[in-house]
């Protein structure tokens, strides 16, 4: 029989992949700031014609554009975390699904056990079982 089984995918911080990581933080803040540019458009465009309240129009878009500066603020975060990274240090990517195979007489406790894949420059160096 199999079983579908949680495995970790760890990434070990190089200076290739720290770069990676901050060209992806910086261009999904990019996708944020726009989307808030875009917001501010669309709530401008709607207050000339005057189908709702423009009170409650520019609540519902504030909250939208207050959302989106929330996120802005987490991956600024993630940005300075980053920096504070050393090289050489594993950091967890992701959680992937693995089938495993399970048969009578198996310890339970070791099929369970943490899975991790290490993966270093987009090349696999390590599977932790």
């Amino acid at each position: 029989m199999q079983i579908i089984k949680k495995v970790l995918i760890k990434q070990v911080v190089t200076e290739k992949s720290k770069e990676k990581l901050r060209f992806s933080f910086n261009d999904h803040r990019m996708r944020l700031e726009q989307e808030c540019q875009q917001l501010r458009f669309e709530q401008r465009k709607l207050e000339n014609k005057k189908s709702m309240s423009k009170q409650e129009l520019s609540q519902r878009f504030q909250q939208e554009i207050k959302n989106r500066k929330e996120k802005i603020k987490l991956v600024e975060f993630k940005i300075e975390q980053l920096d504070i990274l050393e090289i050489g240090s594993e950091i967890t990517e992701k959680e992937v699904e693995a089938l495993v195979e399970v048969s009578e007489g198996m310890h339970w406790d070791e099929i369970m056990e943490e899975s991790a894949i290490v993966i270093k420059d987009d090349v696999v160096v390590r599977i932790d079982k």
